[in-house]
């Protein structure tokens, strides 16, 4: 795979081109960008792969959604329904998505949505809900839509200022494009992430006047979600788990589990893995399957032994508290 991301060089050259015409297109306003009277909070990446977007959009929503009336908007990837579409607790994962289907589940008392047309999207539910504030999942480079508040997330091992273009790299997006974001936020560091290592990642990304860039790490609960009897990792060891992902990056999670003295089958798929007959059937031979919340959302009511492990944003250096006076400024 390497190799042919190396050969796909020219390509990656020519992707770069196509998306510098495409920024300087809107930064000249040959292409507009809309603005919304409702606050808009974007949550994105420059990269393809996880950073940990919809942990960072539950984060946003437990903080928020006390004081305001909060709505989310997603694309929706994968799902097979069309055009604008609100959660409902009848709805099933293939009409939403898994991310914003996890959402909802997790938090009914708000409105989740789903419209690849962002613009329609927040117009929709400005009508028809009329929210205090709308999040925008995985949007930095949709630029239709000109948010009031850009929050950029780059994993800790997978840099977007040591990244490339697709295919040869990453990125989906130029490098630049993150002066667009008040906060740039290093997701995925290790527990011993020190502050001489954070200063050459800030040194790195380069954050423009005023720009700040905060550091999390993901913290998993010990606490298993799913079928009952409840289940803590410390109940696993000893026995025999099968994990199974569809997720961009399961990396962190399985040195987690391991480090936790896990023995763990890893059965790994691509991100937003819509499982098929005979993956449910190996799945239910097995004693104890173990996921993801979003692979969860997919599983849920097919494979008996089932539980999922959460995870959340643990901001470093009271990043949270700065998060939340930045954003303030907009509601």
């Amino acid at each position: 795979m390497q190799l042919l991301r190396k050969i796909a060089f020219p390509i990656s050259l020519v992707y770069a081109l196509v998306v510098y015409i495409r920024n300087g297109l809107y930064d000249i306003g040959f292409f507009k960008s809309t603005t919304f009277k409702t606050p808009t909070i974007c949550v994105g990446n420059l990269s393809v792969g996880g950073t940990g977007k919809t942990p960072m959009i539950e984060y946003l929503v437990g903080h928020l959604k006390a004081s305001y009336k909060v709505a989310v908007l997603s694309r929706g990837y994968k799902r097979k329904s069309k055009g604008f579409q609100i959660a409902s607790k009848d709805g099933a994962v293939e009409e939403l998505g898994d991310e914003p289907y996890q959402i909802f589940n997790k938090f009914p008392d708000i409105t989740v949505a789903v419209d690849a047309d962002r613009r329609n999207g927040i117009s929709n539910l400005e009508v028809s809900v009329g929210p205090d504030v709308i999040l925008l999942d995985d949007a930095f480079q949709h630029r239709k839509v000109k948010p009031d508040f850009s929050i950029l997330l780059t994993a800790y091992d997978n840099l977007y200022a040591e990244d490339w273009y697709l295919p040869t790299g990453n990125l989906r997006d130029s490098k630049k494009e993150a002066r667009r974001a008040q906060v740039i936020v290093v997701t995925k560091c290790p527990d011993t992430l020190g502050e001489e290592r954070q200063l050459m990642i800030r040194e790195s990304l380069k954050p423009k006047k005023g720009q700040e860039v905060l550091f999390s790490r993901l913290q998993y609960d010990d606490a298993l979600k799913g079928n009952t009897p409840a289940l803590t990792l410390e109940g696993l060891l000893g026995q025999k788990i099968t994990l199974v992902t569809g997720i961009a990056n399961p990396e962190p999670l399985v040195r987690y589990l391991k480090d936790k003295g896990v023995d763990l089958e890893h059965l790994e798929f691509r991100d937003h893995h819509f499982f098929s007959g005979s993956e449910i059937e190996l799945f239910n031979s097995r004693p104890m399957i173990l996921t993801t919340e979003k692979d969860f959302a997919r599983l849920k009511g097919k494979v008996s032994h089932l539980y999922y492990i959460q995870v959340r944003h643990d901001f470093l250096n009271g990043g949270g508290e700065i998060l939340h006076n930045a954003i303030q400024g907009i509601m």
